[in-house]
């Protein structure tokens, strides 16, 4: 076959039915991805002959004669870019960057006509961060980046470093690497949802060419631990094995095969024989607590760290404060009501891999698609008895995360396979395997009962909280114990009450995922109070607004005060401010048109949520002059688009009176500083952050120190500028002062360090006004308002991105995003076109607004902005459905089918302003 990929002539045959993502990919044009192997999600789109194809889908023997180019040639031989890729640059279109290469080379092709209608554009490709605003800015040419003065970069719309190489096809990902000597590694799952592994027959396997191993659970170690990544372990229960004898959910892996190729592991699969003995099998967690129900971890409650096993309750929480019977006593209007939320995949377009070898001396070495390098790493040193020195772990830029990346659920089984054969393995997930392999948000059940007295005060509130944690029990007690944290903790009740369970069923496991358990909790709260004020005859705005908690007051949960957690600067009642004046704005002349017969409403919720988990989270930075003059700043934070890179440049920018392309950031590596917990619980800045202001502080004054004694002059008089110490007589350049410090034997650098506490909390608003067809169950949202309390804004742009695509998210989870597990416990929607995520149609422009507020605690000012958005969506939407229609829906997702059947029960058939119906709630 001759084919020409990007103007380079090649002449190698593809294999029998190879298509052509893989074909270029081996050929070394990693900026084709792979996201979902079907054509759904357009992150491998490439031009052929000019005309953009989905590569995925597309034989490589269809590219004889053709030419091909990918991303990686858009810009002219030159090295000058593309007008579509400078414009992504310009309005910084991309988060983690995955699927910018598919956007961009959809983009490239589109004609005027295409151009004009980018819903129909976009139709085939996905983004999972940005919420879409971003890259409608950068096809716009809207341009949102500055280059400020030095010394001046916090605050201001600075770019992520690794902008040029994202546009460029050329930002390495976990994948994009060639790896001499690579075995590839296919996991055999289980069809059971429940059973135990009697024989295990890998002869037949054995025998396939080129398959060099198959491992089971007779080759793993015998020690349980938890997948779930914490800085402290004993916070997550130890039920996992790297390969068990009992599996519990369908999907779980039963066998690992190592081959020369992925079809050689894939036929290994198949020819394993194993024999189960099936055992009962329990789906619900309510039926799970129940007497009788199978055990699904049989296992000793102390040592495992299991609340009681043989009720299947792996963590719970039980609190009271005052009397919640006499608050309800005392209440003029009591509401009680049933809420329930599904299972949702994080749908990270870059799946779950790593791949690993052993270097030069006998070090493992280990990179992943992680938020949690430095805890991977302590977990492999103890499931291997491995000294720390001898494991390393590298993330490199990770294409998604939100939560589902703090897990170990490859990497454990990738080095198993590298310690046994020497060689190097890797182990990439297929789309289907994130779906059924991976983890999803937790179901939650929540029964919450509100009362008040007729003035408006809140007398009491009770929770009950049922989490399903599917097989295992990773992240399963801190979830339920967060969930019901912040969520009660905002609003002020003398009486509170809590009774919460995290429990086992025989289903895909549950994990972290944005929001922690705060985002359904809320959805059941928010829409409590905002049915008990409407029955109480008050507007729900001002019913939660003299119920909020206020500034320098405690945060009192069920469970009495949260010791370390602070209201170190107080936004809500700005984000409050920002509804209110949206609400009294009215209707968007410029709007297009409700349909007759539409039903109109408005509905608002608010959120708060701690900077970080309890307990301690640990930063490690360190930041050293450079013999140019520049510096050099080394973090543990893993880069997904979350932008931590960005600030932390913008930082050491600010302190060292210098600008950010003179910083250089190594990171997300276990070899370049110390510790790091991770890139999870909203703490790259406040607390990664926190560590870079600290290094970048320690170093200035050093410089300055070495400056007044290389200049014998008082350090007073001399202070950092560009690239340079200046003094009454004029200027040292840092390079002379580099070289001055060396020949004294001093290194010029500095570290900086912080554990997590104390914490403060950060505030969000979200308010709706939709449409919804009664004859249909279509909702449309005709305005997205969302006030944002993130403290001192370090990058206007960046974190409005994070905002925009937490509501993004939150409202595929709210309107149709649905993990769907049949009678057996099979995952039913293992893939995109049965999954459906937000599409650029889906998702409004939302109108993002930042508080006025600098909090006493986070770096310079700032607080966490990456899972808070998420959070009020739901409810906010629930409740503008609720006074648009009279019915209160207390499920999700709000489906059309959910939608339409719900108010065809309660009358709502005709478009009056009015319900046709009395009000009522709507358990569907």
């Amino acid at each position: 076959m001759r084919v020409e990929v990007n103007g380079r002539p090649f002449e190698e045959e593809p294999r029998p039915g190879q298509c052509l993502r893989t074909y270029l990919r081996e050929r070394g044009w990693f900026g084709v991805k792979k996201g979902c192997d079907a054509g759904d999600c357009g992150a491998c789109t490439v031009h052929v002959d000019g005309e953009p194809v989905h590569s995925c889908l597309y034989p490589a023997f269809r590219a004889d004669g053709r030419a091909v180019t990918t991303v990686e040639g858009l810009a002219s031989p030159e090295g000058e870019l593309h007008p579509v890729q400078r414009r992504f640059l310009e309005a910084q279109g991309f988060q983690c960057g995955f699927c910018t290469a598919g956007f961009l080379m959809t983009t490239a092709a589109l004609d005027e006509d295409q151009l004009a209608d980018l819903p129909r554009a976009f139709k085939g490709n996905l983004c999972r961060c940005t919420g879409y605003r971003a890259i409608e800015d950068a096809v716009r040419g809207v341009r949102h980046v500055e280059a400020p003065a030095a010394g001046e970069s916090v605050g201001r719309n600075l770019p992520a470093p690794a902008g040029p190489r994202i546009v460029t096809g050329t930002a390495p990902f976990t994948f994009d690497l060639d790896v001499p000597g690579l075995l590839h590694m296919k996991l055999l799952r289980s069809p059971h949802a429940h059973a135990r592994i009697t024989a295990v027959d890998v002869s037949a396997a054995l025998r396939v060419p080129g398959v060099h191993a198959v491992l089971t659970h007779h080759d793993a170690p015998a020690r349980h631990f938890s997948t779930a990544r914490h800085e402290h372990p004993t916070e997550d229960p130890d039920d996992t094995r790297v390969l068990d004898d009992t599996v519990r959910h369908i999907g779980q892996r039963v066998a690992a095969v190592v081959a020369e190729s992925e079809a050689a592991a894939e036929e290994g699969c198949r020819r394993v024989e194993v024999t189960y003995e099936v055992l009962p099998a329990v789906l619900d967690p309510e039926e799970a607590m129940r007497p009788g129900a199978p055990v699904v971890h049989d296992k000793d409650a102390a040592t495992a760290r299991i609340s009681r096993p043989r009720d299947n309750v792996v963590g719970e929480a039980h609190g009271e404060i005052g009397d919640v019977e006499a608050g309800f006593a005392e209440a003029d209007e009591v509401y009680e009501g049933t809420y329930r939320t599904q299972r949702v995949q994080h749908a990270s377009l870059e799946t779950h891999g790593a791949v690993a070898w052993l270097d030069e001396d006998g070090r493992l070495t280990v990179r992943s698609s992680t938020q949690t390098p430095f805890l991977t790493r302590r977990a492999l040193c103890a499931l291997y008895d491995l000294p720390q020195d001898k494991v390393r772990v590298v993330a490199a830029r990770v294409g998604g995360g939100f939560g589902g990346k703090q897990e170990m659920l490859v990497e454990d089984v990738v080095a198993l396979a590298v310690l046994r054969l020497r060689r190097p393995v890797k182990l990439e997930y297929t789309r289907a395997e994130q779906f059924h392999g991976a983890t999803t948000r937790h179901p939650f059940t929540i029964r919450v009962k509100i009362g008040a007295r007729r003035d408006g005060t809140l007398t009491a509130v009770r929770l009950r909280v049922v989490a399903d944690t599917g097989a295992y029990g990773n992240h399963g007690p801190a979830v339920m114990f967060h969930s019901v944290g912040e969520s009660m903790a905002v609003y002020r009740a003398p009486n509170k009450k809590v009774d919460a369970f995290s429990v086992y069923t025989h289903t895909v496991p549950a994990g972290a995922f944005r929001g922690y358990g705060l985002g359904q909790v809320m959805f059941a709260m928010e829409s409590a109070l905002d049915e008990l004020a409407r029955r109480l005859g008050l507007d729900p705005l001002a019913f939660k607004a003299m119920n909020v908690i206020g500034p320098g007051e405690a945060m009192i949960t069920a469970g009495g005060e949260e010791e370390d957690l602070h209201i170190a600067s107080y936004g809500l009642d700005q984000c409050l401010d920002i509804v209110r004046r949206a609400r009294a704005q009215g209707p968007d002349p410029e709007a297009a048109p409700v349909p007759d017969g539409w039903l109109v409403g408005e509905g608002a919720a608010l959120a708060m949520i701690a900077t970080g988990p309890p307990g301690g989270h640990i930063a490690d930075a360190r930041i050293s002059l450079l013999p140019d003059g520049g510096f050099d700043l080394a973090v543990g934070t893993a880069e997904f688009g979350n932008g931590t890179t960005t600030v932390h440049r913008q930082i050491a920018a600010g302190e060292l009176a210098t600008t950010v392309d003179r910083i250089t950031v190594r990171q997300s590596d276990t070899d370049v500083v110390g510790h790091d917990t991770g890139a999870f619980a909203s703490t790259g800045v406040v607390v990664a952050g926190k560590a870079t202001l600290r290094a970048s502080r320690a170093l200035a004054d050093l410089l300055l120190d070495l400056a007044a004694a290389q200049l014998r002059v008082p350090r007073a008089v001399c202070r950092l500028a560009e690239e340079a110490v200046l003094h009454p007589a004029g200027r040292l350049p840092l390079k002379e002062l580099y070289q001055a410090a060396r020949a004294v034997g001093v290194t010029a650098g500095a570290d900086g360090h912080f554990g997590g506490t104390p914490r403060s909390v950060a505030f969000n608003a979200q308010w709706f006004r939709v449409a919804v067809d009664p004859g249909t169950g279509e909702i449309r949202i005709l305005r997205s308002v969302h006030a944002a309390d993130a403290g001192q804004v370090m990058n206007p742009m960046q974190c409005r991105g994070q905002v925009e695509g937490g509501v993004a998210q939150a409202l595929g989870a709210t309107l149709f995003e649905d993990v769907r597990v049949d009678e057996r416990g099979e995952v039913e929607t293992a893939a995109f076109r049965r999954y459906r995520l937000p599409q650029y149609a889906d998702v409004p422009r939302t109108e993002v607004h930042f508080m006025r507020t600098a909090d006493a605690i986070g770096p310079l000012g700032a607080k966490s902005m990456s899972e808070s958005p998420f959070n009020p969506v739901a409810p906010a939407l629930a409740n503008a459905l609720r006074d648009a229609t009279g019915v209160r829906f207390t499920r999700l997702p709000l489906t059309r089918d959910r939608v339409w059947l719900a108010l065809r029960e309660a009358g709502v058939t005709d478009g009056a302003d009015e319900p046709c119906m009395p009000e009522r709630t709507n358990p569907a």
